[in-house]
């Protein structure tokens, strides 16, 4: 190694040195003035607060409806929806454009077919599903009696 390269290192060491005990300097410093502001409070509060945050945003519940759930659940479940509402809000998206097979409300003659089973045939196809229907079509809420009258309003909407 030539002279020159020899001072370039032991240069480049020096200062390597005097940064890391710089550094070292700094972190000693910065712990002795907070080591005071800790507070254990303070921190058991952050953690709650973290676990809140992370906590998930649904729950499932299994079985009827909880006593702590929202009086409006309360209330959707109490009070049976219009035929005319389930269809609006679970049957249309099928049945009014024939998605699948599904037959179109105001075909008549598709759904006369289906009315000669008996609304009660037509009822048991809705609650366990046909080809493509899958079981209560899209409304697992609703209940025998809304689906009965969701399928009433579509056979009155289709003339039968």
């Amino acid at each position: 190694m030539s002279h020159e390269d020899k001072a370039f290192m032991s240069t480049f060491i020096g200062v390597l040195v005097g940064l890391v005990v710089i550094a070292v300097l700094f972190y000693a410093v910065a712990n002795i003035v907070t080591s005071d502001l800790v507070d254990e409070d303070h921190d058991g509060r952050m953690q709650a607060k973290i676990e809140e945050n992370i906590r998930p945003v649904g729950q499932v519940n299994v079985g009827s409806v909880p006593a702590s759930a929202p009086a409006s659940a309360v209330a959707a479940a109490a009070a049976p929806r219009s035929g005319d509402q389930v269809y609006n809000s679970a049957c249309m998206a099928c049945h009014a454009s024939g998605v699948a097979g599904a037959p179109k409300v105001g075909d008549q003659g598709a759904w006369a077919a289906r009315a000669s089973k008996g609304l009660d045939s037509l009822l048991s196809s809705v609650v366990n599903g046909l080809n493509a229907m899958p079981p209560k079509g899209t409304c697992a809420t609703c209940s025998d009696e809304e689906l009965k009258g969701a399928i009433e309003y579509m056979l009155s909407q289709s003339g039968l």
